[in-house]
């Protein structure tokens, strides 16, 4: 989940007000001059806020960094409100490809779901972002990062675990976790009084999440988890009672667990992801509302839509079900649920990923076929499956009269494997 609209934490790390000065100095700074931070920048009040207090605070240059990971219209004018807000540049890198073909087909191939509902769609992005604010910090000679995420929230971990693992001689400033602000009631009252331009009011503390997985929404009335998300609220999914009355069919070609056409048209990831966002979310597929479990112990409502990613999951994991054998399947399974849990904490450069990541991927050798898929009213039917490969066997499923299997054999298999149990029972009679 993304970490806008949360209110910060008690403050840990006290802070040095300097005489004379209207701002305030961390003690990190001190320790520690910094020359040169690049800012995960979004635009948004947080980021905004904070790009104007690195300046003021630490009296350095910042390098605002944004990815362009499918945000759509919220980039527009991004460039020159960052520079207008005090950054020496701004970097708007198009990643949409590489968190396509990287990190959410990998996923999909891993069946990573976290808590059996979330897709993960924040959780992936954020290693990516760290991973390209390394490289521009390289290039630039930055020897500090900053991000926006509160001290309450998962980002925090996913940005920090992925510079500490990138680049673990740079600094770290994680501002909600040391500056005087204690809510966004206060960066909203800092930004007009500096003339930044606020995209929220105290009134709605509306936050929102976008990418090429999903969007995400919380804070504000979503607080409440009894309340009913606004229907107006959602971007990417038509309302499923709007949606249309006629059933549409999809059909999905996968090689080695990843999707590589649609409807028989082959598409690279990027195009993918977007087809089956349009599609889907127009017949109000992936809509999700669920309360999680942050990292950090802190139960936290969101909603989200994820209508091409759900479409995916869904198909993907049916194709595995004819071309994976039982064992291997099942334990996939129960990796699957430790795969989504790296994901979300933050670990996806680790040695315990790369070692699930490398399981994965040959238990896809042989994920290869056509999946058809039913849209409608909301909902994603898989409807039939086929494959080069499949391990399904008419011949042995059949309840006619066959020659593969002899259900005679079937005797001494249930004696044997039913012997435990049935020695259990009659010592425990006596």
């Amino acid at each position: 989940m993304h970490e806008q609209g949360s209110s910060r934490e008690k403050k840990e790390n006290p802070v040095v007000h300097r005489h004379g000065s209207n701002f305030s100095v961390p003690r990190m700074a001190q320790n520690k001059p910094v020359k040169k931070i690049v800012l995960a920048y979004s635009g948004g009040l947080d980021t905004s806020v904070i790009l104007t207090w690195l300046k003021e605070t630490y009296g350095c240059e910042v390098i605002a960094f944004t990815a362009d990971i499918g945000q759509k219209e919220e980039l527009s004018g991004l460039e020159e409100k960052g520079i207008k807000t005090g950054a020496s540049k701004v970097y708007i890198q198009d990643l949409r490809l590489e968190f396509a073909r990287d990190f959410i087909f990998p996923a999909i191939q891993g069946n990573a779901i976290y808590e059996m509902r979330y897709l993960l769609g924040t959780s992936l992005a954020r290693p990516l972002i760290a991973k390209a604010m390394v490289e521009v910090a390289e290039k630039e000679g930055a020897d500090a990062f900053a991000h926006g995420a509160t001290g309450k929230g998962n980002d925090q971990v996913r940005f920090e675990l992925g510079v500490k693992s990138l680049a673990p001689s740079k600094t770290i400033i994680a501002p909600w976790r040391i500056w005087d602000f204690g809510g966004r009631s206060d960066l909203i009252e800092y930004a007009k009084s500096k003339g930044i331009p606020v995209p929220v009011t105290a009134e709605k503390p509306y936050s929102m999440d976008r990418n090429l997985m999903h969007i995400s929404y919380e804070g504000g009335i979503l607080e409440d988890p009894y309340k009913e998300p606004d229907e107006k609220m959602f971007l990417l999914t038509a309302s499923p009672e709007k949606a249309p009355d006629a059933p549409e069919y999809l059909e999905l070609d996968f090689e080695e667990g990843n999707c590589v056409a649609v409807n028989g048209k082959k598409m690279n990831p990027l195009d993918v992801m977007e087809t089956l966002n349009t599609i889907a979310g127009k017949h109000g597929v992936g809509r999700v509302d669920i309360v999680e479990n942050r990292l950090v112990g802190i139960k936290s409502r969101g909603v989200y839509e994820t209508p091409g990613g759900t479409v995916l999951f869904a198909a993907h994991r049916d194709l595995e079900s004819i071309t994976i054998d039982r064992d291997t399947q099942h334990h996939k399974d129960k990796l699957s649920i430790e795969f989504a849990e790296l994901i979300y904490n933050g670990h996806w450069f680790s040695s315990r990923m790369k070692a699930v990541r490398a399981f994965i991927t040959e238990t896809q050798r042989y994920v290869t076929g056509t999946v058809k898929v039913k849209l409608y009213k909301g909902t994603c039917s898989v409807v039939g499956r086929k494959s080069s490969v499949s391990l399904y066997n008419p011949e042995m499923a059949t309840f006619e009269k066959e020659e593969l299997y002899n259900q005679k054999d079937a005797e001494g298999f249930i004696n044997i494997y039913g012997l435990p149990a049935q020695e259990t029972a009659r010592l425990r009679k006596k």
